[in-house]
């Protein structure tokens, strides 16, 4: 049996309410603080497409005032599942916004884990896009993901991630880090998110790399949602790259 959710967050932005509209309302932009990979049809009665992982999740969007609200909704799938999106910008003094978020709609048997997960997973995205429109405005990145399945428990997971980092110890927020992928340039850079035990972020000159835990009841798996703000990019070797990496990882 389907179960009635609403889930708000709020976040104040060092941006104009037409930087954030960008951010949160065309396929780039979303693409540049956001898993996965998005397309927007602008305009009411328009269509936003999420491709993740091979998944594709279609909506229809319900709200579009350029600047000041965007919305969409999903089709309700046969059990009664739905999800419906709202974000509410208000412009503040000196060129800073708040924006709302509202997510909505009907979850399935497993309501409560699928609630948590939510909840917090928009801390992180919601902490990346603050990143995104502080450190590289006016410029769009390319996502890059990557996933790891049974990759153990928490403990284990991140003592692993730390050590790849060149850390010894628990991962904190300002810790500086250094490290390599095989076929990609040297990542150094600042740790600029730590909500452990579910999520990490790095911040570098020219990416914000994202490293997200799903927990036991999501599969213990570790997912990459990288934004890389450097020209040239190839995506797919680079996620080629990332998953040799993740691969490599010695959680077992």
């Amino acid at each position: 049996m389907g179960h009635h959710f609403e889930l708000r967050k709020d976040v104040e932005l060092a941006a104009t309410p037409e930087q954030v509209w960008e951010a949160i309302a065309t396929g780039p932009g979303i693409d540049s603080w956001f898993m996965g990979r998005t397309e927007v049809e602008p305009g009411e009665g328009g269509r936003t497409r999420l491709t993740m992982a091979g998944h594709v999740e279609e909506a229809t969007i319900t709200g579009w005032e350029p600047g000041k609200r965007f919305a969409d909704r999903t089709e309700p799938a046969p059990d009664g599942t739905f999800m419906a999106m709202e974000y509410l910008i208000e412009g503040r003094e000196r060129g800073s916004t708040t924006l709302r978020l509202v997510q909505s709609g009907v979850l399935g048997d497993n309501w409560e884990t699928e609630y948590e997960a939510m909840a917090v997973g928009w801390d992180m995205y919601l902490g990346t896009l603050a990143a995104y429109l502080a450190h590289f405005p006016g410029r769009t990145a390319v996502p890059i993901s990557a996933f790891r399945p049974d990759a153990g428990g928490p403990d284990r997971v991140w003592a692993a991630v730390a050590g790849a980092f060149g850390l010894r110890g628990p991962i904190a927020e300002g810790d500086r880090v250094r490290f390599t992928v095989e076929g990609l340039p040297p990542i150094e850079g600042v740790v600029d998110l730590a909500g452990l035990p579910t999520y990490v972020g790095v911040r570098t000159a020219d990416a914000l790399h994202r490293f997200l835990y799903s927990g036991a009841e999501r599969g213990d798996a570790l997912v990459l949602g990288h934004h890389v703000f450097a020209a040239g990019q190839d995506p797919a070797r680079a996620e080629r790259a990332w998953q040799d990496w993740l691969a490599a990882l010695p959680v077992g």
